[in-house]
């Protein structure tokens, strides 16, 4: 054993120090590493922070350049008359300080234009006509032919339009009245017109502010009321998916009878001036007596069909079409030359259809005559009434299809439509729904309704205006009253209108039972008192029906341009409506 470790040599390790000197052999390689790349960073340090130093000075010799500022070559160029030593400068300027505004002065280029100046521009009918005409050009070339920009009239009143209305937007240069009610106007404004106080008047403890009033005017009363449910217009898509049990439909039919017959009773005593029933498929406007010139109660029914025209003869209800084309309408217009052709052209047309009684008669017998055969004769026959019917039936769903019913008659329709089963549609979006009954003043089960306002200010050709958006259900009373209530306070104002299509045909029925009632009237001044009596006479009547004393006197007005159908007003304190 000793032989063999004294033969070991001397260099030999064992294994602990081994280990130990691997150790010690990568740390030294570990702090080469680190002593190698800090020397790197330090050189990369020094350079970048000569390049920033570099970045630096050039930013400083370059002016930074504003992006806001406009482009130098259009700027305006002043002139400078600096010389060359400023010491000079000075001393010319402490010598001379008056003519400091003639010398340079180095001015910063804007960052925006100056706001425009609000320049009141004369009222010009003629410029005004014009935008009307080009804002509106639905008809076609030939008809924008025939208008004239002479003939646009301008009157003091403004015209009433029987048309349901969706949107109203109003402008002005001037601040409209606040749609941010204070506690005291909306309390003010709801009790007003729960209780169809005339603010004009009336209203001692009230609230009189024209926030006040305008929000007076934004109620309406509407049955039935169905939340989750759109009413008016009746074939809204957000009716899909709807349906309602036979419990249901029972329930909302009697509370509708009860409340329609309320509310009729109120018309027939000149109590409420004018509801409308909306349907499905039609839609009827009742009006009280002394309503746009006529005598009686009266209401129109919009659009109508043959089968419905059919059941309202075979019970025995009366009804005339004042819209509807007549074969002969061109022939039997009125000449003021010559009054005695018009009376020859209307025997001669009643001439005409006895003689076609008389030649079907003489074809009959004729026929019975050469032996034809009764079935043949009956085949003649219904297809001359299925040519008559089609003809009929050509303007059924159109405008011409309004009908008139007045009078006595008024009282036939009314339990027609409270007990025909067509009122109450059973198929579509919104069956088993009654119709929905609109009115301005509060009846039986009705709900009271809020159209939805919104103001804001806009700018428009470089000029500021204040501008008010109403939306919802807007009935005829409520743009006489809001244009009388804009016109006490503000020069002028302008307005824009959304109709429903469905009761454009109210104010063209209207326009022409006025034409034809003040045609033969127009040169006689003693007819034109008895207009100008029975006006009144109208007004008087409807003193208590709960509108206010200009929306009345507006509904009862029968002269020219009384009616009209409005899609842009513009008002001017000096000369008074205009309008498209």
């Amino acid at each position: 054993m000793s032989t063999t470790e004294n033969s070991l040599p001397l260099n030999w390790k064992k294994p602990d120090e081994l280990l130990r000197l691997q150790r010690l052999k990568q740390k030294k390689k570990q702090l080469a590493a680190r002593i190698s790349h800090n020397r790197n960073n330090n050189e990369v340090k020094t350079n970048v922070e000569t390049d920033k130093a570099a970045l630096l000075e050039a930013k400083i010799v370059q002016k930074r350049k504003n992006p806001f500022a406009k482009s130098v070559e259009n700027a305006k160029k002043y002139k400078t008359d600096i010389g060359a030593d400023g010491d000079d400068f000075l001393v010319k300027a402490e010598n001379a300080p008056t003519t400091v505004e003639k010398e340079a002065i180095v001015r910063e280029t804007p960052t925006r234009p100056p706001p425009a100046k609000l320049v009141l521009q004369p009222f010009d009918p003629k410029a005004f006509s014009e935008l009307l005409r080009k804002s509106t050009s639905t008809q076609s070339a030939a008809d924008d032919e025939d208008v004239n920009l002479d003939d646009q009239k301008i009157t003091k009143h403004l015209p009433m339009d029987w048309s349901l209305k969706t949107r109203v937007r109003f402008f002005c240069r001037n601040e409209l009245p606040s749609t941010q009610l204070k506690t005291s106007q909306l309390a003010s404004g709801l009790t007003s017109f729960v209780r169809c106080i005339n603010t004009q008047t009336e209203g001692k403890g009230l609230d009189l502010s024209p926030a006040t009033r305008f929000n007076q005017a934004t109620y309406y009363w509407q049955h039935p009321h169905i939340p989750w449910m759109t009413l008016f217009p009746r074939n809204s898509r957000e009716n899909t998916g709807i349906t309602l049990g036979e419990k249901e439909r029972h329930a909302l039919s009697e509370d509708w009878n009860y409340s329609f017959k309320g509310l009729f009773q109120l018309l027939r005593a000149r109590q409420c001036a004018y509801f409308y029933l909306c349907g499905n498929t039609f839609t009827v406007l009742f009006r009280a007596a002394g309503v746009g010139g006529r005598a009686e109660m009266h209401a129109f029914m919009s659009p109508t069909t043959h089968g419905l025209r059919q059941s309202l003869r075979q019970e025995g209800i009366e009804f005339s079409m004042p819209l509807k084309k007549e074969k002969t309408s061109s022939q039997l217009k009125p000449d003021s030359s010559d009054s005695t052709q018009l009376e020859t052209e209307i025997k001669k047309e009643e001439g005409s259809c006895n003689a076609d009684s008389e030649e079907e008669e003489e074809e009959e017998e004729w026929l019975e005559r050469l032996e034809v055969d009764v079935k043949e004769i009956r085949k003649i026959q219904s297809a001359h009434e299925r040519k008559l019917k089609s003809q009929e039936m050509s303007e059924d769903f159109s405008d011409n299809s309004l009908m008139l019913i007045e009078g006595a008659e008024c009282q036939g329709f009314f339990s027609f439509l409270l007990n025909a089963k067509s009122t109450i549609g059973t198929v579509g979006r919104l069956a088993g729904v009654p119709p929905t009954l609109l009115a301005p003043i509060a009846f039986p089960k009705a709900t009271m309704q809020h159209l939805n306002t919104r103001s804001s200010k806009v700018r428009m050709d470089g000029i500021d205006y204040y501008s008010i958006e109403v939306k919802g259900v807007i009935l005829p009373s409520f743009l006489p009253y809001t244009c009388h209530l804009l016109g006490e306070t503000k020069e002028t104002f302008s307005a824009t209108l959304a109709s429903s299509v469905n009761t454009l045909a109210f104010s063209k029925a209207t326009q022409k039972l006025l034409q034809n009632h003040n045609e033969p009237c127009s040169r006689d001044e003693k007819c034109a008192d008895d207009e100008a009596a029975s006006q009144v006479f109208g007004q008087e009547n409807l003193s208590d029906c709960g509108l206010g004393t200009c929306v009345v006197e507006s509904m009862c007005q029968t002269g020219q341009q009384s009616v009209a159908l409005l899609e842009r007003v513009c008002y001017d304190k000096e000369h008074g409506y205009a309008w498209s």
